[in-house]
């Protein structure tokens, strides 16, 4: 069974559920989702967060990298680019890239924020940029899924997200939720194929 990881950090739990719902597309497909994210990044020296969260999904290992057939990675926006946590476990993967475990993979990326027009597009591009240079083959949702046309909310072509709103409390919507779930099928249906 092929194994697609969903891999976020998540501060407020929007980019969670968004793994979630994306990893119920993942199992529509036929393949185990497995979700794992990653841990807040200090700004003392010494290690404050413990190995094992206290609550939710384990933080992600390079083995974790090494064994999936697809990768899809998650972050809020912050000032349009993916968030710091994200960013350092991804900074310490030239073991992965040298190794060129993920080469030839099917990729996919979400986001959600707070305002509209705060980020969602060039946060999901600034996690492409290290999937590309892991030589992974970038996805995106096609304009096929109806609902990116007629979104008010969350939904883009480079990858799902959400619209949280300014006070960070409205949860995904039926459309967001889709979305998300098209992005897992069509990232197992992909790696499935590459298989072949």
């Amino acid at each position: 069974m092929k194994k697609i990881l969903v891999l976020y950090y998540s501060h407020s739990g929007h980019v969670q559920a968004m793994a979630e719902q994306i990893a119920r597309g993942i199992e529509q497909q036929g393949c185990e989702a497995v979700i794992r994210t990653v841990p807040k990044v200090s700004s003392v020296c010494e290690a404050t967060e413990s190995s094992i969260p206290d609550q939710g999904h384990t933080y992600a290992s390079h083995a974790d990298l090494e064994q999936c057939s697809g990768l899809i990675l998650g972050s809020p926006t912050r000032f349009g680019n993916m968030a710091a946590p994200l960013k350092y476990f991804l900074d310490g993967t030239a073991d992965i890239w040298l190794s060129g475990s993920l080469t030839g993979k099917p990729a996919a990326v979400f986001t959600s924020t707070g305002s509209l027009h705060g980020g969602h597009e060039t946060t999901l591009m600034s996690m492409m940029l290290p999937l590309l240079h892991h030589g992974m083959i970038i996805t995106g949702l096609p304009y096929g899924h109806i609902e990116l046309s007629q979104t008010t909310s969350g939904g883009t072509p480079y990858g799902a997200s959400h619209l949280a709103g300014t006070d960070n409390k409205r949860t995904l919507d039926e459309t967001e939720s889709k979305l998300c779930r098209a992005l897992g099928s069509r990232v197992a249906d992909i790696a499935k194929k590459l298989s072949l």
